[in-house]
């Protein structure tokens, strides 16, 4: 009875984080199937990869013609934050819990996720982990379907204003915590102009997209590292 409580509560707590899925994989598909990658492909990718910034860059990556190092070298760096929140999670894990049981709730250890199974929990059972994950993973592999097949069936003129969403979805996800920490801010408007920098002089001009993400993204994570560092009584307090 307990297990079927917690694998309920599971599914309930993974509703939210699942219609919020939806409308970033949709955007990713229609990234995706506007730069030629089938739709089978980005269906693919986002049944195997959870990640909406690591899927995002390795699109650009791949189909502006980087190399396997650059992809790779991305996505390690993009997805860093997971291996923390995975050990945060496996030290509430249940004593019940396999090594089978840890290996496959890594696979779906996201931002969303681990604040949700985290949050008020003294211990996760793999079975509420494993209802919490399975709607987000469902939305996020559907809405990625749907959003690659919409670019496929959809006019030119709505794809192009669909496009434009993802940017809006982008914004939308650095404003609220750069409105509420000026260093946020500070970080994100260094990586802008290193960007912009990358762009516009031409002696930068022959780095490829990929190493420019790696690049830009080390810099401004290292500035921050540096300038703010995260007080100790913080850390506790997250």
């Amino acid at each position: 009875m307990k297990s079927d409580n917690e694998f309920r509560r599971g599914l309930i707590d993974g509703i939210p984080i699942g219609l919020a899925y939806v409308a970033v994989s949709f955007a990713f598909g229609i990234s995706g199937a506007s730069k030629g990658i089938p739709v089978w492909a980005l269906t693919l990718i986002s049944a195997t990869c959870v990640t909406s910034a690591g899927q995002f860059a390795a699109v650009i990556t791949m189909t502006a013609g980087g190399s396997l190092v650059e992809l790779v070298l991305s996505q390690i760096i993009i997805n860093l934050r997971y291996s923390i929140m995975s050990i945060a999670i496996g030290q509430k894990l249940s004593e019940k819990s396999t090594l089978w049981n840890r290996i496959s709730m890594a696979f779906m250890v996201t931002d969303e996720i681990f604040a949700v199974s985290c949050a008020g929990r003294h211990e996760i059972t793999p079975r509420y982990f494993y209802a919490l994950m399975s709607i987000p993973w469902i939305s996020w592999t559907i809405g990625t379907l749907l959003g690659a097949t919409a670019n496929t069936l959809l006019p030119l003129i709505l794809r192009n204003a669909l496009g434009l969403a993802i940017y809006g979805m982008l914004i939308g996800i650095i404003i609220p915590p750069a409105r509420q920490d000026k260093h946020i801010t500070i970080v994100i408007i260094l990586s802008m102009i290193v960007s912009l920098l990358f762009k516009y002089i031409k002696a930068l001009s022959f780095i490829s997209s990929g190493f420019v993400i790696i690049i830009c993204t080390l810099i401004a994570a290292t500035f921050g590292a540096i300038l703010f560092p995260v007080e100790e009584e913080e850390t506790h307090e997250s």
